[in-house]
């Protein structure tokens, strides 16, 4: 057996968590996978996997080897595919996204572009938060708002623009703010993002001038969904990308408020290193991510 075989034997037992399961994925007999795992240690010269009857546990050195594998066959991959011209991209791809963009825009589409490219697999995994590509194994990463200095390739895929909301409850109770001074009599509930570690004041753009304002509120959540959850609750006023709330502003569980005052759009970014730009499989899966996101993300009406 050569040594890239032994190692998508490896990458598959931990994906799977047992050899029985990956022995039926391969499809191998069982004992050939645990022959191949046996071998693979004597090669490498170090424990990679805490065996017992019902599954395994990766060890420390384990962890390191697979991340180190899962990269290499990637590249080994991608180096494949830049000598079959006229064939159809394949393999596999890992992408981190933030959660509700994962949820609401790219599930509900990826049928369609796994029916046209099914001999690519597409990994998705969802993190509000910072990603490092490196440490975590992952192809590319979806990110929203500033980027910091990085070595990375950035490619644009769109905006999410930023509305006002509150529910009916709420406005009933507290009114309904004509300006935006009025605001600051109101309640807003705080979302507090984790690279921030403290909410921010909300910001609009208007006639070139950007304005803040502060405003007041007992309730600070560090979640999208409880963060809108709290705002149907009527707890107070929250500022979100329109897609998150489309559905309850279409059934009257929220309404917008001073839709002539919206925040700067905030980027969407694709991050990816070099050695993915000349790949076929993701050349056009990063052009799907462009059209997805670009119809299903487009800029709500103003209500």
């Amino acid at each position: 057996m050569d040594r890239l075989e032994l190692l998508r034997i490896f990458v598959r037992v931990v994906d799977c968590g047992n050899f029985t399961r990956a022995a039926e994925t391969l499809p191998l007999p069982r004992s050939s996978v645990s022959g191949a795992i046996k071998t693979l240690e004597q090669r490498v010269g170090a424990r990679l996997l805490h065996r017992t009857t019902r599954q395994v546990t990766v060890t420390e050195e384990g962890h390191r080897f697979y991340d180190r594998c899962v990269r290499l066959l990637a590249d080994y991959e991608e180096t494949e595919e830049l000598f079959r011209p006229g064939k159809a991209p394949a393999g596999r791809i890992r992408v981190n996204v933030p959660a509700r963009i994962g949820r609401l825009v790219l599930a509900p589409a990826l049928p369609a572009f796994l029916d046209r490219y099914p001999d690519i697999k597409v990994d998705l995994c969802v993190a509000d938060r910072q990603v490092d590509l490196v440490q975590e194994a992952v192809d590319c990463v979806i990110r929203v708002g500033p980027l910091a200095d990085s070595s990375l390739i950035a490619r644009p895929l769109g905006q999410l623009e930023l509305i006002n909301c509150a529910s009916p409850a709420y406005l009933r109770r507290n009114g309904t703010p004509r300006t935006v001074e009025e605001l600051r009599s109101h309640q807003a509930v705080h979302y507090i993002a984790p690279s921030q570690g403290r909410p921010e004041p909300w910001e609009y753009l208007r006639d070139g001038e950007y304005h803040q304002v502060e405003i007041p509120g007992a309730v600070a959540v560090n979640n999208t969904e409880l963060y809108i959850a709290c705002c149907r609750a009527g707890l107070g006023m929250i500022q979100v990308p329109a897609y998150d709330v489309r559905e309850d502003l279409d059934n009257g569980l929220l309404r917008e408020v001073l839709p002539e005052w919206r925040a700067e759009p905030m980027d969407i970014t694709l991050l990816y290193p070099q050695r993915l730009h000349l790949s076929h499989r993701f050349q056009v899966f990063s052009h799907w991510l462009e059209t997805v996101i670009g119809e299903r993300l487009r800029p709500a009406p103003r209500r």
